[in-house]
């Protein structure tokens, strides 16, 4: 009785074990196909199962079907044929390791199917192979390639795919390499691995082997992923190409149902605004700022300001404006130039001179160079210091406030056209529109004095500069002391090059040379005491007044009224009184 129910148990044991065994294998076969395996089986199918799929009908359909005509055909016992449970289950275990990256539990994983005799298959090799491409180890994924062609496991477009990104960091040599075995086994390249084959010319900044490939996918019908796409616009916008990065762009997204990102969007709107490019600048400010909502830093809008300049676009340099309002920049005078800029290229003189009054609003203080492009837009002829005129009395008219720069730059501009009269009426209206001149003010008519040698109006400027309370600097000593040199009677000069002395005011090296150049051509000898303070201050002679000084000391006469100037200076010289 103990026999049988021994026997009896061992035998039970016995069919336990097999139902396990069959279970595990069903199990293995399930996650196989329908567990995270599965996903791993959609990156890297093995080719007998791609060959069993049936073009335009799904396995869900073909599944039904097979339910439905079971009741008009026998039930098949026969086992389908699949991978063995051993090889499936360690395929599975390579594949997490892959996507965890443990290189050393996958090696260890491979020596222990090398241990039990497991056959490996295509899915088993491109599981190490897809980690050798991701680490870059080229030696290691050549070796794996030798071995699979050593069992009789061809390797298919995934293995060369991982290959090429093996040899990312080898010469270009290795990459040719892999092509040429590609096309000895009539491996076509696939979007994959265009992506990394442009990517590894993309590292190197090769716009143009990259362009080259791009266009060949093109040709065979393939659609670039959105990274390599995004990549070579990218490349391009860098490469100061916008117009190329604009088309590239406009193209993907035409025949793309997916988007680029925004970050290409504002590298292709800085290329265009870095190098004026006015089309790019129109078509991507809106789509940046009011398409995709997004806004661009200072410096892309400064760009995008400088641009609008250029180009005369009034109305892009105010919104520009509106933005870095946004954005809380703190504006600058470099901010407005370009604004009156593109006024001035649209000959609207009204809102370039309002502009100024604007600047001025912000607490900012325009200058010279703030009005530097309304000078260069009314200064080629009177009709356009007319039209200034007219746009000073029209904003006055309409009750604006006038900033002084606006009056200033007319007067500047009525100076370079050698219109003296003018300038001064313009001066003299400065009363009437409720301000008051500035130094600048003064700076200008005194140049057009000088250019006009007109020595008693610049007498009578510089009284009205003193009732004016206004201060002179440097710039104002300098050209009091070109209109003196240029009358018949210089005495003057000196008696300012002391009082600005005085004043403990720098003088410039252009004021020794007028004086060094007059006193040559007078054959007065205090040019070499000129000379000497030039020296003192360590400026340097130029070549041209060195051949001036040299001719002149070749003369020996008056040497010893050189020796008293030296040690006298120009103090004991008086001004001369004028009569006004």
């Amino acid at each position: 009785m103990l026999a049988l129910a021994s026997s009896s148990s061992r035998t039970a044991l016995s069919v336990a074990r097999e139902r396990v065994a069959t279970q595990v294998a069903e199990v293995s076969a399930a996650l196989y196909s329908n567990g995270p395996l599965s996903q791993r089986l959609q990156r890297h199918p093995p080719p007998q199962d791609r060959s069993q799929h049936r073009a335009g009908r799904s396995p869900r359909r073909d599944g039904v079907e097979g339910v439905s005509d079971s009741k008009n055909r026998h039930w098949s016992l026969r086992r389908q044929p699949v991978l063995p449970p051993r090889t499936a289950a360690f395929n599975l275990r390579l594949g997490q390791l892959v996507d965890i990256g443990r290189s050393l539990r996958l090696v260890e994983t491979l020596k222990e199917m090398k241990e039990l005799q497991l056959q490996p298959d295509i899915l088993t090799y491109n599981s190490a192979m897809e980690l050798f491409g991701k680490h870059g180890m080229e030696d290691e994924a050549w070796a794996l390639v030798d071995d699979m062609k050593a069992l009789g496991v061809m390797p298919d477009i995934e293995t060369y795919k991982f290959l090429l990104q093996a040899v990312r960091y080898a010469p270009h040599e290795a990459t040719w390499s892999v092509l040429r075995m590609m096309q000895g086994a009539n491996v076509e390249l696939n979007e994959g691995a265009y992506a990394l084959l442009i990517q590894r010319y993309l590292d190197d900044s090769n716009l143009e082997m990259a362009f080259k490939l791009l266009v060949e996918m093109e040709r065979r019908g393939l659609t670039p992923t959105l990274n390599t796409a995004e990549g070579i616009i990218t490349l391009a916008a860098r490469r100061r190409m916008p117009r190329l990065a604009l088309e590239l762009a406009e193209n993907f997204e035409a025949s793309s149902v997916r988007r680029l990102s925004m970050r290409v969007w504002v590298s292709c709107l800085l290329s265009s605004s870095e190098c004026l490019y006015k089309e790019g600048v129109l078509h991507l400010w809106p789509k940046v700022t009011n398409e995709l909502k997004v806004l661009p830093d200072e410096g892309c809008t400064v760009e995008v300001l400088h641009t609008a300049g250029r180009h005369g676009l009034p109305e892009l340099a105010m919104d520009v404006l509106r933005v870095l309002k946004t954005i809380g920049a703190d504006l600058k005078e470099y901010h407005f130039s370009p604004i009156i800029e593109a006024f001035c290229r649209t000959n609207r003189f009204k809102e370039a001179l309002s502009t100024l009054t604007l600047i001025r609003q912000n607490n900012i203080e325009p200058t010279a160079d703030t009005t530097h492009p309304i000078f260069e837009a009314i200064k080629i002829n009177t009709d356009g210091i007319d039209a200034a005129w007219d746009a000073l009395e029209a904003l006055h008219a309409d009750g604006q406030t006038v900033d002084i720069t606006a009056v200033n730059v007319v007067i500047q501009a009525s100076v370079a056209l050698g219109d003296l009269q003018r300038a001064f009426g313009t001066y003299q209206m400065c009363a009437e529109l409720g301000i008051k001149p500035t130094l600048d003010s003064y700076h200008f008519l005194l140049s057009g004095c000088i250019a006009a040698r007109h020595r008693e109006l610049g007498d009578r400027l510089i009284a009205e500069m003193k009732e004016a309370n206004i201060k002179p600097d440097a710039g104002t000593y300098e050209r009091l002391i070109v209109l003196c040199l240029a009358g018949e009677t210089y005495e003057d000069a000196f008696f300012y090059l002391e009082e600005m002395k005085a004043e403990n005011l720098h003088p410039p090296l252009s004021v020794y040379e007028a004086i060094i150049q007059r006193c040559i051509v007078e054959k007065d000898s205090r040019y070499a005491v000129a000379v000497q303070e030039l020296k003192d201050l360590g400026y340097e002679i130029s070549p041209a007044l060195q051949r001036a000084i040299s001719s002149e000391g070749e003369d020996g006469s008056g040497k010893n009224e050189q020796r008293r100037r030296r040690s006298e200076g120009f103090s004991t010289r008086q001004r001369q009184p004028r009569d006004h």
